[in-house]
């Protein structure tokens, strides 16, 4: 119970430090700031088909989730009440998640209990109007946020005070979105003293969770909107002033003051690379033009850091049958980003594969032994470094064979992209032919069981911090208000890039979604009847590609020492910065008409 609707308490930072610092501030920023409530609204709507196997009392389930062994457990043991056993769940590839798709929302119990019970098939989907109610919502918060600087622009301190909607019940996320990920607060700046608390408080809606970012962009948003309102209220120019503070790339790694400690980043090169592709310079001749055609032009600037790939382990398989053909089976779970082609990219590259020689296998709990999921910016990283091992295996496995065969040393067997030499000499053969000599018992070494199938499993020391700047112009027609977005710009350090189509994809997607929440996108109730009013997208306005410019994406890649392929993460990077950019840039252009907030 909640008597006072209070769900939780969450307070982190030096308060101490804090009041001290505003206490001898010159300047104090102090903005409030709302976060609207909004859908997922995934291109495919959620379903599920449930099918019960008498003769082994056995359930199966065929659902999109994010987690697909986690859901598992969820349903068998808080639902069923049965062995893990009892329950096979099949997630296929799906039409977006988000995040929405983490919870183990009710009609998935139910659809299993009606098969169960009725012993046959049963299917539910949800059609559009019922998921804008039913499905879990997002952001919903109001923040209070206050920058202490002195007269010169350093940052003395930040105190943030956030309110958080959390619905009528909590959802399987909890406090999570709302609080994981309050490190953010620091941005990528020297900021010495910081204190946040966030309350969760219930309302009469649907339940929150977590919904790309899930609390990052909310981070990102509140110090960038508090920047650029110090910078006009100092007169410091908006670049300059982040630049006083930027962490350096020699600072490396730096402990910021909340919660988190970075390992590596290039931050100013970062904001220099974007202003230099947009021309920063000549943005006052931009906005000279568009006032002669009687527009207001404004400048949005952003620079974003966010903490991904923080939970648990993840896995990867890899299993050759005897005539060379390759099973690769994947833990994590693409909803729409390519893993499939970025993780057969990896083990061809490693193993000297063709492409089209790979099945790649994943979101089957009776086919994949373990697996963490999807979210939080994590597969690349976590999955990738668990294949890289996986398939360290079966080269080492290989080479004894080879060594074996060609009545060498192990130790003078050299490997290079799917083919070991006998070093110094010209004697060669593939790990193909290793692949099928492993099937052949009398073949191998003294004592080597037959076969080729090596799993690996990969633990992160610690989290990783993609980090970025994002630059863009708007035009508004101080006639009607409408809003165009003219000029997108992202450079981003996610790490090593793996496949650069798919890095801008996930970018270009990331954006759409952060300009969608400013622009358009709302979740509105009726204030008299607290009918859903935005149930359709009839009412609820979802952003359309003539909403948007060309974005161009541009990489400064600064690889972590974290994960053994350097790569920091993407998912989440593009709505991280979008959402304090163009509303950056929309205060902008409306501060021509004394509107700065």
């Amino acid at each position: 119970a909640c008597p006072d609707n209070t769900s939780f308490l969450f307070e982190a930072g030096d308060e101490k430090a804090v009041d001290e610092a505003f206490t001898r501030a010159d300047h104090v920023t102090k903005l409030d700031l709302v976060i609207n409530r909004v859908s997922a609204a995934p291109m495919e709507p959620r379903s599920a088909v449930a099918d019960y196997d008498p003769s082994n009392d056995r359930l199966t389930l065929y659902c999109g989730v994010q987690n697909p062994h986690s859901m598992r457990r969820i349903m068998a043991q808080q639902y069923l009440k049965v062995p893990e056993t009892k329950l096979r769940l099949v997630s296929p590839d799906m039409g977006g998640a988000f995040g929405m798709r983490a919870s183990p929302y009710p009609e998935l119990a139910l659809v299993l209990h009606a098969a169960r019970t009725l012993a046959r098939p049963v299917r539910w989907t949800i059609d559009r109007s019922e998921a804008f109610i039913a499905d879990d919502q997002a952001r919903d918060n109001r923040t209070t946020g206050e920058l202490a600087l002195s007269k010169d622009g350093t940052f003395l301190a930040l105190r943030v005070r956030t309110v958080v909607s959390m619905g009528a019940y909590v959802s399987m996320g909890g406090a999570g979105p709302a609080t994981m990920n309050i490190g953010g607060l620091a941005g990528v700046y020297r900021t010495p003293a910081i204190k946040v608390s966030v309350r969760g408080v219930m309302t009469n809606t649907p339940s929150t969770s977590a919904y790309r970012g899930a609390g990052r962009p909310e981070a990102s948003y509140t110090i960038e909107r508090l920047i650029d309102a110090a910078a006009r209220e100092l007169k410091i120019d908006r670049a300059d002033l982040r630049r006083r503070n930027t962490i350096s790339a020699n600072e490396m790694p730096f402990k910021t003051g909340l919660v988190f400690t970075y390992d590596c980043g290039a931050f100013e090169q970062n904001m220099d690379l974007a202003l230099d592709a947009i021309d920063y310079l000549s943005y006052a001749n931009r906005a000279a033009e568009s006032e002669a055609r009687g527009m207001l032009r404004g400048f949005g600037l952003a620079n974003v850091i966010e903490r991904a790939a923080a939970l648990g382990e993840e896995t990867a398989e890899i299993r050759f049958d005897p005539s060379g053909g390759v099973t690769l089976l994947m833990g994590t779970h693409s909803h729409g980003q390519g893993h499939e082609t970025v993780f057969k990219q990896l083990l061809s590259g490693k193993l000297g594969l063709e492409l089209e020689d790979i099945r790649y296998v994943q979101g089957d709990t009776d086919l994949v032994a373990h697996g963490f999921g999807t979210f939080g910016s994590r597969s690349s990283g976590l999955g990738g470094a668990a294949l890289e091992r996986a398939a360290d295996k079966v080269i080492e496995k290989c080479r004894f064979i080879v060594a074996h065969t060609l009545e060498a040393d192990t130790t003078d067997i050299e490997y290079d992209a799917g083919v070991f030499t006998v070093a110094g000499t010209d004697r060669r053969t593939t790990l193909m032919d290793a692949a099928q000599l492993a099937y052949s018992a009398a073949k191998l070494p003294p004592g080597m069981e037959p076969g080729l199938h090596e799993r690996a499993a990969f633990v992160p020391t610690g989290a990783t911090f993609p980090n970025g700047c994002h630059v863009c112009e708007v035009e508004i027609d101080p006639d009607d208000g409408s809003i165009r977005v003219i000029r997108y710009i992202v450079v981003d350090d996610v790490g090593t890039v793996m496949n650069p189509l798919l890095l801008k994809g996930q970018i270009h997607g990331g954006i759409a979604q952060g300009v969608g929440q400013i622009l358009m996108e709302d979740i509105a109730w009726d204030p008299d009847s607290a009918q859903q009013l935005s149930g359709s997208f009839m009412d609820y306005c979802m952003p359309r590609a003539s909403d948007f410019p060309l974005f161009d994406v541009l990489s400064n890649p600064v690889p972590t020492a974290l994960n053994p392929l350097g790569i920091k993460g993407a998912g989440e990077a593009g709505t991280v910065g979008a959402m304090p950019c163009l509303m950056n840039a929309i205060v902008d252009a409306l501060g021509q008409r004394g509107i700065h907030h």
